[in-house]
């Protein structure tokens, strides 16, 4: 029997175009979303908390796009100034933990030993909280709103991050071009940063992506239950919450901000995963 050869031309060809396919369509949604995000800041078509009783529940039309709520409030003005707010809060906390994660991961798994022990002993600690009963605690500690929601997502985000970084470590930090630095006189700092972290930067950049895509996910189910952003800001999650009463004669007011939850999630998803086969295609 043969032994495997690998993927022939066409093979080849056909995931290139796959990642090429899923990069591009996740790319294009994300600059949809953030531009209307980045929109909201000089222009949106109504106040998004300016409140009518003669337009309540009006429907989708020219005058207002994606209809109005219980309150008269246009939808479309909420959801553009909901998706600024939603991916500042998915940005701060993927940013905020994948620095956390990435800087423990890489000194616990370049020191070893005990300090390495005790560092994933507390990531496994971490990583066995379910995710709604710490924001509960968070809140209870801290009170409700938006910096409690970053805290919390940024504290659960972290053990990813770190094992991603520290396995990366145990894997170069006995390289031979990492030994060949080490006997240069190289001090472990520099070696981490300038011979370790940069084979390490494909991984967390896909998983920064992917991590997006889990806040956004996160925030809104937070925001629904009413531990995530707080009125009168407007978020994707809440308005799912505060219209589910009302779900029959105003089913827009819910399709709309379900509909730009579920497409950001899946936008970042797809870029994410893009890149995670590209990478480990090793076609960078």
């Amino acid at each position: 029997m043969k032994g495997f050869t690998g993927l022939n031309g066409s093979e080849k060809e056909n995931r290139r175009e796959d990642h090429f396919f899923d990069i591009a369509a996740g790319s294009v949604l994300i600059a949809l979303v953030a531009g209307m995000a980045l929109l909201s800041l000089a222009y949106m078509p109504y106040d998004y908390n300016a409140m009518d009783n003669e337009q309540r529940f009006l429907s989708p039309g020219q005058s207002h796009l994606l209809g109005t709520d219980n309150f008269g409030r246009d939808v479309f003005s909420r959801i553009m100034a909901g998706a600024r707010y939603t991916l500042m809060t998915a940005l701060l906390t993927v940013t905020g933990s994948a620095i956390l994660g990435t800087v423990t991961g890489l000194a616990s798994g370049y020191s070893g030993g005990l300090p390495d022990e005790a560092v994933m002993r507390l990531m496994d600690i971490i990583s066995s909280f379910p995710g709604i009963l710490f924001a509960l605690a968070m809140a209870a500690l801290l009170g409700g709103g938006e910096g409690t929601l970053i805290v919390s997502l940024l504290i659960l985000f972290i053990p990813g991050f770190t094992r991603i970084s520290r396995s990366g470590a145990l894997e170069y930090k006995n390289r031979d071009f990492v030994l060949l630095v080490r006997l240069q006189g190289a001090s472990h700092g520099r070696i981490i940063l300038r011979h370790i972290l940069p084979n390490l930067v494909p991984n967390i950049l896909s998983a920064v992506v992917l991590g997006l895509s889990n806040a956004i996910m996160a925030e809104a189910s937070m925001s629904y239950l009413g531990l995530g952003i707080q009125p009168p800001v407007p978020s994707w999650g809440r308005m799912l919450s505060e219209s589910q009463n009302f779900l029959f004669n105003a089913p827009w007011c819910a399709l709309a901000p379900g509909l730009f939850i579920m497409l950001t999630v899946i936008a970042f998803h797809t870029l994410g995963e893009g890149l995670k086969r590209r990478y480990s295609a090793g076609r960078l």
